[in-house]
């Protein structure tokens, strides 16, 4: 093949990762050498110029608090919640600049003293000079998802596509983890993802990818050179977009 052939498929890409991922094998918390995996994921991608912002979810922190959170209300839990996507974006920007990647974390919640206010136009600057951006605490408000906040990022920054990396490497039929017949789907539809009620992410941030024409890519995250693979259109993954053709 050509170098063409190589080429990555994505300009702009927001790399969506779900805080279970940075557990490693704990049961909650950070463990930083899984942390220091994805740093180098990211890193090895953003050498080659590709523009990187970054999203991380907040349940490997907020998990091991969600007994003493009790009957505390919603609102208070999300934002509880949020800052637990704080303390995940300084442990990955720590990770990315200890290996020579510039890096800005931006909060929704305004926290001058540990992170900038998120900007959109400073933002967008920022990918421009070859920084990593990570944006954290969800879109400032409860009744939110990370998820949420991952699809409003990505459409504001005029991301090619959101890429949802998680610990499986696609979308299947059924939990592959639990049930060994289930089946990998390739492609999807926006709309078959809401009509089967496939959980990839929720409702409200697909139907804004699918209203933004910004296609979702799932794939394994923790497998060595999935991030790389993917962008050039290859390995194992599920790309859901209006291209999709129907079941």
């Amino acid at each position: 093949m050509s170098d063409v052939d190589h080429a990555p498929k994505y300009k702009r890409v927001l790399l969506k990762v779900s805080g279970e991922v940075l557990m490693g094998d704990q049961p909650y918390g950070i463990d930083m050498k899984t942390v220091a995996e994805v740093a180098r994921a990211v890193g090895s991608v953003a050498s080659e110029g590709i523009e990187i912002c970054l999203v991380i979810g907040g349940g490997n922190i907020f998990r091991g608090l969600s007994k003493a959170a009790g009957d505390m209300d919603r609102a208070t839990a999300d934002q509880m919640g949020m800052l637990a996507t704080v303390m995940n974006a300084l442990a990955m920007q720590a990770a990315l600049e200890k290996i020579g990647v510039q890096t800005r974390v931006q909060s929704a919640l305004t926290m001058p003293a540990v992170a900038e206010p998120y900007i959109r136009r400073r933002a967008l600057r920022h990918l421009e000079k070859g920084r990593v951006v990570i944006f954290a605490a969800g879109v400032g408000a409860p009744f939110f998802t990370t998820d949420s906040g991952a699809a409003l990022r990505a459409a504001e920054m005029g991301c090619d596509a959101l890429l949802k990396g998680t610990s499986v490497d696609g979308v299947y039929t059924a939990d592959p983890k639990k049930d060994p017949k289930a089946t990998r789907y390739d492609t999807l539809t926006y709309q078959q993802v809401l009509a089967q009620d496939l959980r990839v992410m929720d409702a409200s941030a697909v139907a804004l990818m699918r209203d933004s024409g910004i296609p979702i890519v799932v794939f394994s995250i923790r497998e060595e050179g999935a991030f790389h693979r993917v962008l050039r259109g290859e390995g194992a993954f599920t790309v859901i977009s209006d291209n999709a053709p129907s079941a």
